[in-house]
């Protein structure tokens, strides 16, 4: 496993740690090796439902969501999404820190 997986997969299950328990189950089912072929057509439907997501029924969340299922497979995509995690991560925390701030 590289570097960049084993970044990706950190992130991956801090990030399960966060949700609730039957979303963590989901995302560590959908994680196995043994669920690749669920993934990558999920992943690829999601994706392409993002890129048509002025349509009513599609959104623009599913393209986030589907990038991070084919993540797992395609190891180009690994560390621009790896990338991206962290930055928003950052975001996170420091509009949180900030709303405290402000409330305090």
């Amino acid at each position: 496993m590289n570097r960049d997986q084993q970044r990706l997969n950190h992130q991956l299950d801090r990030l399960g740690q966060k949700l609730p328990s039957w979303a963590a189950r989901s995302l560590q089912w959908l994680r196995k090796s043994s669920s690749r072929w669920v993934r990558l057509p999920a992943g690829f439907l999601l994706v392409l439902g993002g890129i048509f997501s002025i349509l009513p029924v599609l959104g623009l969340w599913m393209l986030p969501l589907g990038l991070l299922l084919l993540v797992q497979d395609v190891p180009f995509l690994r560390r621009p999404t790896r990338q991206a995690l962290t930055c928003i991560e950052r975001r996170w925390r420091r509009h949180k820190r900030r709303r405290r701030q402000a409330d305090a």
